[in-house]
This record gives C-alpha cells, sequence and structure tokens, in this order.
C-alpha cells in the first residue's frame, strides 16, 4: 500500500536520496526486538495453526510432533474423483480443474481446512484496491470511460467493495484528476461498497461533493515514511484525519484507515509493533470503521506479521482489522494465509497484481485479486467472487495496459 504526495499545501520533500530495497542492510530490514528469527523468540508464530504461540524451539517440536498425529490423518485417505458432483466456480482449463480434483474427497475442503487450519474465517470480504492503488502508478494516463468500465467488471465479479479513486491534488497525482468524474459515473452502481482516498479535508469535501458515500484515510507507522509520502509527521497527519472524520460523523459517511509500513520501511529499516499498534489504535479510537495494515514494501513473512497483527489486535478488534500486502519478495500468499489464521477475515487485493510504491524503489505490486480468490476458494472460504470473471476483467485491463498479468493464475490459466 503505497500513495503519492497527496499534500497541495506544502512543497513535497526531494525523493532521489530515497534508498531501494537492495540496499537496505538485511539486519534492518528483517529484525526489531519483536521481529527476530532467532533467540528467545525464535518459536514465534510456529504453531499459530492451533491457535497458539510456543515459547522454545523444543516446546514447538513436542508440539508439533502431536499435532501432526492428528492433523494430517487426512493425507492417508483415499482421493475419489467426484469432478462431476462438485460445484464448477472455476474456469475450465485444467490449472483450475486441477484444484478441484485435488479437494475433491469424502471429507470436502471446508473439513480438511476445519482439520489442518482451526480458527480460519468461513468467509472473506475482498477490498479490491485496483482502480485507485493499482492505477494511480501508471505513467501513461488511463481515460476515464476505462476507469469506469474496469470498475463496473470488478462489481460484476461479486467484489462487494471497490476502491475507486483519489481525491489529491492532479499536480501531485494527475493520473487521478477525474476523480469527480469517475465517482459521478459510478456512486450509483448496486451491491458494492465504492470508498475513495482523501487526504485531507479539501479533498474530502469534493468527494462529497461528487456523490462520494465512503472515504478512506492513511497514516504511516514510520516517521520517514511520512514525511517522505505526505509531507507531514505521524501526528500531524492523524490531527488532520480526526477533522475529516469529524466532519464525515456529521454526514454519516464511513470511513476506512489505512496504516502504510507495518513491517518495514525503506528509510528506517524495520518498524517496531508497538508503532503499528499506536497508530491504528489512534485511527480506531477516531472512528474509524476498518483499519487495513499495509506492507507497503513488501518485505514481511510469517515470522514479521505475527508479532506485528499481535500487536495491534491487542488495541484494536480483530473484527476491525483488514490486511493489505505486496509481494515484492514473493509472501503475498503466506502473509494472508498466517493473518487467517489469526482471525483477519478481510484483505485487500489488486486485480492483475497492479500497483507499486514510487517511494519505495523495487517494491512490486499488490498481491493479486486472482491469487487470493483462487487460494481461498481452494481452501473451501467463501467470498462470492466469481474467479473467471476476475481473470477476463484483469485481462481487460491489462491489455490496455499493454502488460502481462501480475496474477500467477491468470499467467497459469493461459497456459
Amino acid at each position: 500500500m503505497c500513495y503519492f504526495k497527496m499534500s497541495s499545501l506544502e512543497e513535497p520533500l526531494g525523493l532521489d536520496k530515497l534508498p531501494s530495497l537492495s540496499t537496505i542492510d538485511l539486519s534492518r530490514r528483517f529484525s526489531s526486538n519483536r521481529c527476530s528469527t532467532s533467540g528467545e523468540d525464535s518459536g514465534l508464530g510456529y504453531c499459530w495453526i492451533e491457535g497458539k504461540t510456543c515459547g522454545s524451539l523444543n516446546s514447538y517440536k513436542e508440539d508439533f510432533k502431536e499435532y501432526r498425529r492428528e492433523a494430517f490423518i487426512w493425507r492417508h485417505h483415499k482421493r475419489e474423483n467426484t469432478h462431476n458432483e462438485s460445484e464448477n466456480r472455476y474456469p475450465s482449463k485444467h490449472t483450475t480443474n486441477h484444484q478441484q480434483n485435488l479437494y475433491c474427497n469424502d471429507t470436502g475442503p471446508r473439513d480438511i481446512t476445519n482439520k489442518i487450519f482451526k480458527g480460519m474465517p468461513s468467509h472473506v470480504r475482498i477490498v479490491e484496491v485496483g482502480p485507485r492503488d493499482g492505477l494511480q502508478n501508471e505513467k501513461n494516463m488511463v481515460p476515464t470511460s476505462v476507469k469506469i468500465e474496469l470498475i463496473h467488471r470488478l462489481v460484476s465479479s461479486g467484489l462487494s467493495v471497490v476502491e475507486a479513486t483519489s481525491f489529491v491534488s492532479p499536480k501531485w497525482v494527475p493520473q487521478l484528476a477525474d476523480a469527480k468524474d469517475v465517482v459521478e459515473a459510478v456512486k450509483n452502481i448496486d451491491g458494492a461498497r465504492l470508498p475513495v482516498l482523501t487526504p485531507n479535508l479539501k479533498g474530502f469535501e469534493a468527494a462529497v461533493a461528487a456523490g462520494a458515500k465512503e472515504i478512506a484515510v492513511f497514516a504511516s507507522a514510520s516517521e520517514s515514511f511520512s514525511k517522505a509520502n505526505i509531507n507531514c509527521t505521524i501526528e500531524e497527519s492523524l490531527a488532520r484525519y480526526r477533522d475529516i472524520i469529524n466532519s464525515s460523523k456529521k454526514l454519516d459517511i464511513p470511513v476506512r484507515g489505512y496504516v502504510s509500513c507495518v513491517v518495514g520501511c525503506p528509510v528506517e529499516g524495520a518498524i517496531s509493533p508497538s508503532k503499528v499498534a499506536y497508530v491504528a489504535k489512534q485511527l480506531h479510537e477516531m472512528g474509524c470503521m476498518e483499519i487495513s495494515l499495509g506492507d507497503t514494501i513488501g518485505i514481511g513473512t510469517p515470522g514479521t506479521v505475527i508479532p506485528m497483527l499481535e500487536a495491534v489486535m491487542e488495541v484494536v478488534p480483530v473484527e476491525k482489522l483488514a490486511v493489505h500486502f505486496h509481494d515484492t519478495y514473493g509472501q503475498s500468499l503466506p502473509n494472508i494465509l498466517v493473518s487467517l489464521q489469526m482471525g483477519i477475515s478481510v484483505v485487500d487485493s489488486s486485480v492483475a497484481g497492479l500497483g507499486g510504491c514510487p517511494y519505495a524503489k523495487g517494491a512490486s505490486g499488490n498481491v493479486a485479486t486472482e491469487d487470493v480468490v483462487y487460494m481461498l476458494h481452494g481452501l473451501g472460504i467463501k467470498t462470492n467472487v466469481d474467479l473467471r470473471k476476475v481473470l477476463q476483467t484483469g485481462d481487460f485491463i491489462c491489455k490496455y495496459l499493454g502488460r502481462p498479468s501480475g496474477s500467477k493464475v491468470a499467467v497459469a490459466y493461459k497456459m
């Protein structure tokens, strides 16, 4: 999750010296007091599959032996091919048929999930961020009509929340200069929430005037990134959002909150989970109905995501949390999986994996919606999303942008 400089009031800071991911020291990037993969916390998270943690590697080994005896009995069951009786939720290509056949046994995918992943949600809501977070970094202008068509296609695929655009200064984000036209064209779509990002009170007022029925605000857990991205300190950004949220309450407009750099920052390195928890708590207490936690530069792993979520869940109810992962190191799906195990049931994603972070050089796009849906359906978790339609939508926008899809499922489906 990343945002361009959004303030239209101050001169933005120069970012020409911002380090790339490859120049950040690995020890700074991946370790902190609570995010270490060595020492006394080496077992942290290994037993989250049972809803508990292990205090040491030795206790982990003992518990895991017992766990394997109980949870993996299903592996010895004879698999029977009942493909014709299965619900055909996927395209008819061999890659998706393989997934269906894999789980067509006597127990069914949800029973398998219950045995292996206790505590997993039965339903996950996907928040599609492609039209905003995915397109804002595009250098070539995308016509308003294409953006509107993209939103319509995403909603028709069953995605109930689609982040439509952002009301930022056109000076900083020319790609989203047509926010007013986009919102006016899609505001009456039935069956979907269409939040828009508002960086300040001026942007909020413009969004409301255009007909926006839900908004979003964002803050960073990194002081350096906050100054680089939105040209203000964390506390200054929180003061801005307090004014926006107070105004939204008067109009009965719900507000979603974002926290960026929840695992690491391209400037500061590892971010303490306590800092993430502080910002998330502030947004929650202001009145944000949901807080999305974003690994902006995509360096997180289950070993660093777990302590971050644990810290945030101490101060914000789990049902109010969402996760937002970038796939720089290919860790988005494992991170989503462990988040589900911890009780998270809302996941942000972007069709075709569109997006990226211009202020974290080397950070790739968001996790692809197609890949998230494929994994969730394979676990027997409901999404109400039609994978085939999402694949078609990804193909639509990628053909326009003239690039291959960032979705592994989309690529495999075409093979």
